[in-house]
């Protein structure tokens, strides 16, 4: 049986993916994908999601949302770790929520989890990343009491940059 972690009224819950899921996994991934105009970026398949979400060394985790038993929205997250706290912490990685089913409290309610799954762990802070012309996930983070983080720059290597770093190793 599917265990729900979290109910707001009797029209909304949220549980932990399982390896069933991966379907909507990235359906849901294609969504956020797709209205971050950022769709034709998504290489994501449902084999490497499931070797890497629900295989031997899970990366991830990733809460469910749905709105009167529809898929509404899904919250994916890992540990980090911070040297300065001397704890971990967790990243999210992605906060979404269908158009249709926004303003239900849907967002808020996989956000404050993750509040509550970071008290429970002990973790020391929460992190992520918003696109900067996205003014209403910026709003709705900033009302749940989150602060942006201006002084910094988001760096990343990726695709063949990767294999080129890697090649610089001279250990």
């Amino acid at each position: 049986m599917e265990k729900i972690i979290a109910t707001k009224n009797s029209d909304v819950i949220i549980r932990f993916a399982e390896k069933k899921d991966v379907p909507l996994i990235l359906s849901l991934i294609r969504g956020i994908a797709d209205y971050e105009k950022l769709l034709h970026e998504v290489k994501a398949t449902e084999q490497n999601l499931e070797k890497s979400l629900f295989g031997e060394n899970p990366y991830a985790e990733i809460a469910l949302a749905f709105y009167k038993n529809e898929p509404a929205g899904f919250a994916l997250f890992f540990h980090n770790f911070s040297t300065f706290l001397g704890k971990p912490g967790i990243y999210l990685e992605d906060l979404f929520v269908k158009p249709e089913y926004r303003g239900l409290g849907i967002g808020k309610l996989l956000l404050t989890l993750l509040g509550k799954i970071a008290v429970e762990r002990d973790c020391g802070r929460i992190e992520w990343s918003v696109l900067d012309w996205n003014e209403s996930a910026i709003q709705f983070y900033k009302k749940l009491g989150a602060v942006p983080m201006d002084e910094w720059t988001v760096f990343r290597v990726a695709g063949d940059s990767i294999q080129k770093l890697a090649e610089k190793f001279d250990g």
